[in-house]
């Protein structure tokens, strides 16, 4: 597994957030997504590589600014969840 971290500059409140997780859903196939206002970010679970251009211009589509990248292998937190 591996999760991407995405800063997302822009997003205000749970409605930015789901836009955001709901234009990752649509455009990949990922087993979870996470968007955070507060933090700024957006974290996605998938089992194969995403391409960051792609990424880029999906969540960019949305109306938000898209930041820094970062992919690291996913370390399961328990056994029924990620």
């Amino acid at each position: 597994m591996l999760k991407y971290t995405v800063k997302v500059d822009g997003m205000m409140c749970g409605m930015c957030e789901a836009h955001v997780n709901d234009a990752v859903r649509r455009a990949f196939d990922v087993k979870k997504v996470k968007s955070s206002h507060g933090k700024g970010q957006t974290e996605i679970i998938t089992e194969t590589a995403i391409d960051e251009e792609k990424l880029r211009a999906v969540i960019g589509e949305t109306g938000y600014t898209v930041g820094a990248v970062t992919c690291e292998t996913a370390q399961r937190r328990g056994l029924l969840s990620w």
